[in-house]
Parts: structure tokens; sequence; C-alpha cells
């Protein structure tokens, strides 16, 4: 991956992991996977035209879905705290983003990778 398609995928990836911890500030238990999972999806496809790719969105959501599990099952306790601090007025508000955040930067990059290989 050279420096221009480096600073391109955090570009992509800063913004759509800033647009997923504004959706997980609400508490809502369960939501914000689904935010997480629509935010990557369209990560995913914008991550795929840097790299001259042409994926459906059902692809999307399948890299999404893979890459979501495999961040579960790296940080199960990440996603639980997560979710549950949903129902703790204000902390949640406070947790879950920054969780979310990280999540959707640790998959970014490793969707990226996985991208940039397949060319």
């Amino acid at each position: 991956m050279n420096e221009i398609q480096r600073n391109r995928c955090h570009t992509i990836i800063h913004t759509h992991a800033a647009v997923a911890g504004t959706g997980n500030l609400l508490p809502v238990p369960g939501i914000g996977v689904a935010i997480d999972i629509t935010t990557m999806t369209s990560m995913c496809m914008s991550l795929s035209t840097l790299f001259e790719g042409d994926i459906t969105e059902e692809v999307a959501r399948g890299l999404a879905m893979t890459a979501m599990k495999e961040t579960i099952l790296k940080q199960p306790l990440k996603i639980l705290i997560k979710e549950l601090s949903k129902v703790m007025p204000l902390l949640g508000q406070l947790v879950s983003p920054v969780i979310s955040v990280a999540i959707i930067e640790a998959a970014g990059w490793s969707i990226a990778e996985a991208l940039f290989k397949r060319l």
C-alpha cells in the first residue's frame, strides 16, 4: 500500500468510525451493533473503490459481518461492555461510542489490508 492509499484509508476509516461513534450515542441496547454493521458496509465499499475493486453491497456486508465476527471473537469483553453500558444512564452514552470507534478502527484497517492484498 503506497502513502496516498494509506492516507485515503486513514480518512475513510476515521470518518466511518466517527459516524459509528455518533450513532452509538443512542442509549438503546442492540442498535449499536446495527449501526456498526451499516457503517462498516459503507466503509468496505469505499475502501474497495479506493483499491479499484467493484464489490456489491451484499459482498461489502459480508466483509463487514466477517470483520465484526473476528473483532467480537478477539475482544468479546469490549462488545459486552458496550452493549451493557447502554442500560446505565450517562455512562452508556460515554462508553459505547468510544468502544465502537475502537472496533471500527481495528476492523477497518483489517479490511483495508485484506482488500489491498487482493490486488
